[in-house]
């Protein structure tokens, strides 16, 4: 509206975003963080298929914990982005719309992707 004052300040830290709003950033970073991750990923595999010296050296670095932190971290987005991309495929063929089911499911990608990349890297482990 033309006469009305804009908010001078706005704290970013206040805003209460619905949950499935929390979760649709969370895809976005997700699919940001796995982007980011390819070269180093490409540049992990291509020592390790080198030789066996390559493979020992990749063993070696993957069990340092600082690793461990970012294998997790991109196995969260992973799981995070496949079950979000789900969900949204879902609701494109119009499942799941309903004001009950968008935030059931929401919280359902939010519990779930953690738990997923937990489950993965003890399975790698």
């Amino acid at each position: 509206m033309p006469g009305e004052p804009r908010p001078v300040f706005l704290n970013l830290l206040q805003i209460r975003l619905p949950v499935a709003g929390v979760m649709s950033i969370a895809h976005r970073a997700a699919g940001v963080l796995l982007f980011l991750a390819l070269p180093f990923a490409i540049a992990l595999l291509a020592l390790a298929l080198s030789d066996q010296e390559g493979f020992a050296q990749v063993q070696v670095l993957s069990q340092q914990p600082l690793m461990q932190g970012g294998l997790l971290l991109l196995l969260w987005a992973l799981a995070h982005h496949f079950l979000a991309g789900i969900r949204y495929l879902l609701i494109d063929i119009h499942l799941g719309v309903q004001a009950p089911w968008y935030r059931q499911t929401a919280w359902a990608v939010l519990a779930a992707a953690p738990v997923l990349a937990l489950l993965l890297l003890w399975g790698l482990s």
